[in-house]
């Protein structure tokens, strides 16, 4: 299996709906790929957040330079 392989059947591996055959080949490879298993946890994660409806704070120069960030974007798409 590769990469891209995984991430096209990685919302099927969340919702369980993978068949048993290619969960197998979907948990090998996550035993081999270092980056997927990365994609993996932090999904997790996010929706282990999300479904908490968990706060999480950023520190502050990192907050204010998403924003600005974001505000820059935003600015360059009008």
């Amino acid at each position: 299996m590769t990469c891209t392989e995984f991430l096209s059947k990685m919302t099927d591996y969340f919702d369980g709906t993978v068949e048993q055959t290619l969960l197998v080949e979907i948990k090998e490879h996550l035993c081999e790929c270092h980056h997927c298993e990365v994609v993996v946890n932090t999904t997790q994660h996010t929706i282990r957040i999300y479904r908490d409806h968990q706060v999480y704070e950023l520190p502050e120069d990192l907050r204010e330079r998403t924003i600005s960030s974001i505000l820059a974007r935003c600015k360059k798409s009008q």
